[in-house]
């Protein structure tokens, strides 16, 4: 891979050269995972970065090494409107933030983006219909009705699809990695998992996920092993 290329850490040797050889080694490990595409492996970085947090160095060098693997930051924005619901808006924004401050030291341009229609942004009786599956929306009716209704109004806001935005399988990832970072290893994790396996992804590709992740903390990625094993045990 070129993402890491010793350039790259030049900076991390100043700081502590046995550092440096050690972030090096693992990273090169986890971004050798053959079943996700560079793409995917950038947004995952991404997310890891918005969850730690970690918007400093981590994160500026994973948008450099995503503009270098043809990742654009419109591509990036939308990755954190995606993810702004589970990581938390305040954490999405603080993200958004930092990515608006690196375009403007690289001479960037900001990307325009299509506003949302007006009714993807109501709420109440009259909305629109939600692409929040009707099991997901029993359950959520249990725990508080009101609560229902915002996760109906994030499902809305981020149904959208098409050219600019991720596909099901890159939505999936990502999802499931805000839940590897941040412990959320039942419903919600089952969920993603299950909307990945639905997009077509296999079961060696979900882990994949996971191997990847290793790199952003190896007792949480533990932790959703098990998870994730369990998701993917056939039930006889």
């Amino acid at each position: 891979m070129t993402v890491h290329a010793s350039t790259d850490f030049d900076t991390i040797n100043e700081m502590d050269p046995v550092f440096a050889q050690m972030a090096a080694a693992s990273a090169g490990h986890c971004w050798a995972v053959p079943e996700l595409t560079d793409r995917e492996k950038v947004f995952l970085a991404l997310v890891a970065d918005v969850c730690q947090p970690s918007l400093g160095l981590p994160f500026e060098r994973h948008v450099r090494a995503g503009l270098r693997l043809g990742v654009s930051t419109a591509d990036m924005r939308a990755l954190l409107r995606l993810i702004s619901y589970d990581s938390g808006y305040p954490a999405a924004l603080a993200a958004l933030e930092r990515l608006t401050e690196i375009e403007a030291a690289a001479g960037l341009s900001r990307p325009d983006a299509e506003p949302l229609p007006q009714e993807l942004l109501e709420t109440g009786p009259g909305a629109a219909p939600t692409p929040l599956p009707e099991p997901v929306r029993a359950e959520l009716t249990e725990l508080d009705p009101y609560f229902l209704e915002y996760f109906d109004l994030q499902s809305r806001m981020r149904g959208v699809q098409g050219p600019g935005t991720l596909s099901v399988r890159e939505r999936a990832f990502t999802t499931m990695s805000v839940d590897v970072h941040y412990q959320t290893l039942d419903e919600t994790f089952r969920i993603h998992v299950g909307r990945a396996l639905g997009a077509g992804a296999s079961p060696e590709d979900v882990r994949a996920v996971l191997r990847f992740n290793a790199q952003f903390g190896a007792t949480r990625a533990w932790q959703a092993w098990k998870a994730l094993n369990a998701c993917l045990t056939p039930v006889h």
